[in-house]
């Protein structure tokens, strides 16, 4: 039994090692939007974190110039001689230097925090367009490979067919061709104006139309000779 249910557990894992590599691009394809994706969420949270750390960069600057002006009044109200109001402005005065004092520490550690995101994001981009060249390339060679192995052959002698047809469709071209050319000349050979023609053409005998010199030829001598 223990060897029976190896034997179904090993089957089972080659079954499935077999469909992810039948769909490996298709699974690496789905993991790269999910990357892509993942890195999009933690920018946004980077800029989200950017944005609160503003905030509280901003509520230091409004404590810091809290404190500066209950100090002022404090020291106004001691030289009046108001020490109730003195001590109870002191009271504030400690309690906004104590948030001072946290929102400073928070401003430390939100910074260091913001900077680690932000060099954790840069990295993961990197990769991500690293993984996307991968996937590129392995797109590629997957598309040629696949164009070798299906149906082995069939798709060289698709190209060789392919191939063959065209050098008989020349070939009859040509064939025709010739056999047009042939036509013409037998027809040409039994008409006495074709072969008039082609002796003219040659040289023997005079010239069946006139040409451009022999016009101008005639053209000057009427201007030469004497009225």
């Amino acid at each position: 039994m223990k060897q029976f249910f190896a034997l179904v557990r090993g089957r089972s894992h080659d079954a499935a090692e077999a469909v992810v590599d039948r769909n490996a691009l298709v699974i690496l394809r789905q993991q790269v939007r999910d990357c892509a994706e993942a890195i999009a969420a933690a920018r946004r949270a980077v800029a989200i974190a950017i944005a609160q750390n503003d905030q509280e960069v901003a509520q230091f600057k409004k404590l810091v110039a809290r404190i500066d002006d209950l100090e002022q009044r404090t020291m106004a109200a001691l030289e009046q001689g108001r020490n109730d109001l003195a001590r109870e402005a002191a009271e504030t005065i400690a309690l906004l230097e104590a948030e001072r004092d946290a929102s400073d520490e928070a401003q430390k550690t939100f910074g260091a925090e913001i900077e680690r995101l932000k060099r954790i994001v840069r990295a993961s981009e990197m990769r991500l367009r690293e993984l996307q060249r991968g996937q590129r390339i392995v797109a590629a060679v997957d598309t040629t490979q696949r164009l070798r192995e299906s149906a082995p052959g069939s798709s060289l002698s698709a190209l060789k067919d392919a191939e063959e047809t065209l050098l008989r469709l020349r070939t009859r071209q040509k064939q025709i061709d010739a056999a047009a050319a042939a036509m013409a000349e037998m027809e040409q050979s039994g008409d006495p104006a074709a072969v008039s023609e082609k002796l003219a053409a040659a040289g023997c005998g005079m010239p069946l139309r006139s040409s451009a010199d022999a016009v101008l030829e005639r053209l000057a001598s009427k201007i030469a000779r004497p009225a």
